[in-house]
């Protein structure tokens, strides 16, 4: 049983998503809804990410909506370095903000601003370290920084007890459709 899921998948500049008015996010927040709920019911109390903007905004976000039915439901956000919103723009870093505020456990790993690559990845190692399974927003035929994540994760789940879950392509798009149906009716 998951008891703590990492969530992560590509940042918004991956999707071509500049402002939090496109259209696909809905999309994505449903997907993420669709995963996390059934996970929720099976006892999920921890959703952990590192808040960067993205997937991992909008996991927070709707698992900050999700409190509402679940309200035991615990949001972590772990960071690889200090400041990590320091060159963010006005609407990341408000976004940002707001799901720190809304996090019941918040902590930076290295206790210091960023240096260099390896801050990612040992926060990466930490992140499966301590959780049960990972949701990856990902799809093979789309290179992006989650790739990297899924190769861990798949790795360290040939080692030990661990789920790697995953919402691709295929899932955003009949997603897409149902919202579209219904929309029609």
């Amino acid at each position: 049983m998951i008891k703590r899921l990492v969530v992560t998948g590509y940042k918004s500049h991956e999707l071509g998503i500049f402002d939090d008015k496109h259209a696909g996010i809905p999309i994505i927040k449903k997907a993420l809804e669709s995963r996390l709920t059934p996970l929720l019911e099976a006892g999920l109390e921890w959703i952990i990410m590192s808040g960067q903007p993205g997937v991992e905004t909008w996991a927070a976000e709707t698992a900050i909506d999700l409190q509402e039915d679940f309200p035991d439901l615990q949001i972590a956000i772990i960071t690889p370095f200090e400041e990590q919103d320091k060159n963010w723009n006005d609407a990341k870093k408000q976004a940002y903000e707001f799901i720190l505020s809304h996090a019941d456990y918040t902590v930076s790993l290295t206790k210091r601003p960023y240096e260099a690559p390896w801050q990612f990845i040992e926060k990466d190692k930490f992140l499966l370290r301590n959780s049960d399974g990972i949701l990856i927003v990902y799809d093979e035929e789309n290179d992006g920084s989650p790739k990297f994540m899924k190769k861990m994760a798949m790795s360290y789940a040939e080692k030990s007890d661990y789920e790697v879950l995953t919402i691709s392509a295929d899932d955003l798009q009949l997603i897409a459709e149902d919202l579209q149906r219904k929309d029609w009716d």
